[in-house]
């Protein structure tokens, strides 16, 4: 971030994050350095096939970290239930809000694995508890927060698109942010993903990864200091950074987030809600940041980004909302 270029792409905002716009353009020079970057990363992991290809008891788990996040937790579990997850780790970063009550029948029928995180500020820890302890149950395990919903726009579940990616390490999914909608605030009974539909119009340059256990993680080293975005693996001795949704290698920061066209599968990423909640969020801390990151400048510099509809997870709702209206997770 070092040349005035990608200087001037930084979306100037007053938050913890700095987001990158996606590259419109490229030089001949980068265009043909990005074929070789990913012609060689090919060679790489077809040198390096997966080492533990044995039957697991989960194809695909989520790991999140959440404090006070109850309100939110049965939309986010049911959706991704429905999308094709098998199993959730749950760290709880000392959550106050009676979550135990929203998560006993979960926890019950193993569908989640419950785990307490009292160490404040340490979500890269507790994430990579997580591949240590569990690396061997699930054939991918995805980092995402409750405010995050993945949606498989070509498919309609995770696991058609996450298995032509059977051969890659790590894969990311870039975000795409919505916004308040001019609520400032609503009905908490409403489900989330109903409620925000005005999004940006491009996906944006960071997101979330997700670990094919079937690989090595790069352990104690730089690179993974913010795992849940580019999580690093490596291979005959080499760190191998993760290849995007579109099967490009993300070395260097070359991102190939676009518009909306395309599009394998997007991470929707509710951060700002209504202004009430995103102040409730910054009064209650961050399991990652040790100082509040969502004050109001932070509300209405991205509220300001989001300015198109997006009703990609519209083809989800109707049957989200049978699923909660069931009595319980078994149902």
């Amino acid at each position: 971030m070092k040349t005035k270029k990608l200087k001037d792409n930084i979306i100037k905002e007053n938050a913890t994050f700095r987001y990158l716009r996606p590259q419109r353009k490229k030089s001949l020079v980068k265009k043909v350095l990005a074929v070789v970057v990913n012609v060689v990363y090919r060679l790489l992991i077809r040198l390096d096939p997966p080492k533990r290809e044995q039957k697991r008891k989960y194809h695909i788990s989520l790991c999140i970290m959440f404090k006070d996040e109850a309100p939110y937790l049965r939309e986010w579990i049911e959706y991704h239930r429905m999308i094709g997850v098998d199993h959730f780790y749950m760290y709880d970063n000392n959550s106050s809000d009676g979550f135990e009550a929203i998560l006993a029948l979960y926890r019950d029928s193993g569908l989640v694995t419950l785990i307490p995180w009292p160490r404040q500020h340490a979500q890269v820890d507790g994430y990579e508890d997580c591949i240590r302890r569990f690396q061997s149950e699930s054939d991918w395990i995805g980092f995402i927060d409750v405010d995050e919903f993945l949606v498989p726009v070509e498919e309609d579940s995770l696991a058609p698109i996450l298995d032509r990616f059977r051969h890659c390490p790590s894969v990311l999914v870039y975000w795409r942010f919505f916004g308040s909608g001019g609520m400032l605030r609503r009905d908490r009974s409403r489900l989330v993903i109903e409620d925000f539909v005005v999004a940006s119009e491009k996906l944006y340059t960071k997101g979330k990864c997700f670990f094919n256990s079937n690989y090595d993680y790069l352990w104690d080293h730089e690179k993974n200091k913010s795992m849940f975005h580019e999580l690093w693996t490596v291979s005959h001795g080499i760190a191998i950074p993760p290849v995007d949704i579109f099967g490009h290698t993300t070395l260097w920061s070359w991102y190939q987030a676009s518009g909306t066209k395309n599009i394998p599968m997007q991470l929707n990423h509710y951060a700002v809600k209504s202004l009430e909640e995103h102040r409730e969020k910054n009064q209650k801390g961050d399991p990652y940041y040790d100082h509040p990151t969502h004050g109001d400048e932070v509300f209405f510099g991205r509220d300001r980004r989001c300015e198109v509809p997006d009703f990609h997870i519209f083809k989800y709702l109707s049957a989200l909302k049978i699923r909660l209206d069931q009595a319980g997770p078994d149902e």
